[in-house]
């Protein structure tokens, strides 16, 4: 377990009392290819590293059309923020699939915080991390409604360059707001350039 810690927190070195904490906390979890981590109206408390596979996250909209929020692979957290850090809405809004089998460690969000106050650099990692995938977000929403299709799918190739191959072409649209039509057109023209 002490690996899959220094794996989570790079560059952060822990004391033996440290590691310890942080090991108490994490539990593996395995899922496999189209298992759901989360639903809509589960109850969320846990936050998820990724240390194999890729799953997705995404939200069905009353015409019961999917819109996919992100992809996440080696390395990224996961979980519906909305429910976690939201005011109020404590259950999942969208659902998590997994799209590739995956090893993942959970944590609760009560203990994540505690390890917080209890390691400071812990809470400073957390803090590092929220501020990444809000600007990745705050990014994304800008390119949805100032970038081209295309551009939008060459942004999503340069971001998520291993995950084309194991995701059908129906996430990568719905991903980048376009029809899976769209999609196949925009690579033909790329691949005749």
């Amino acid at each position: 377990m002490k690996s899959i810690i220094l794996e989570i927190f790079k560059d952060i070195t822990f004391t033996e009392v440290e590691l310890e904490m942080l090991c108490d906390k994490l539990q593996e979890k395995k899922l496999e290819k189209k298992a759901f981590l989360l639903q809509a109206g589960e109850a969320v408390k846990d936050l998820y590293y990724i240390h194999e596979g890729c799953l997705r996250t995404y939200f069905i909209d009353s015409e019961g059309k999917e819109h996919t929020l992100q992809f996440a692979v080696k390395g990224w957290w996961i979980s519906d923020y909305i429910a976690l850090f939201g005011k109020g809405k404590t259950t999942s809004v969208s659902y998590i699939e997994c799209i590739k089998e995956s090893t993942l460690y959970k944590i609760s969000k009560n203990d994540f915080d505690q390890l917080c106050k209890e390691i400071p650099k812990v809470g400073y990692f957390h803090i590092a991390n929220l501020e990444s995938a809000f600007a990745a977000f705050q990014k994304r929403i800008l390119e949805n409604l100032t970038l081209s299709a295309k551009e939008r799918y060459l942004n999503f190739v340069t971001t998520y360059p291993n995950i084309e191959q194991n995701v059908k072409n129906y996430h990568i649209a719905s991903y980048l707001g376009i029809t899976t039509e769209s999609l196949s057109r925009i690579r033909k023209e790329i691949a005749n350039t």
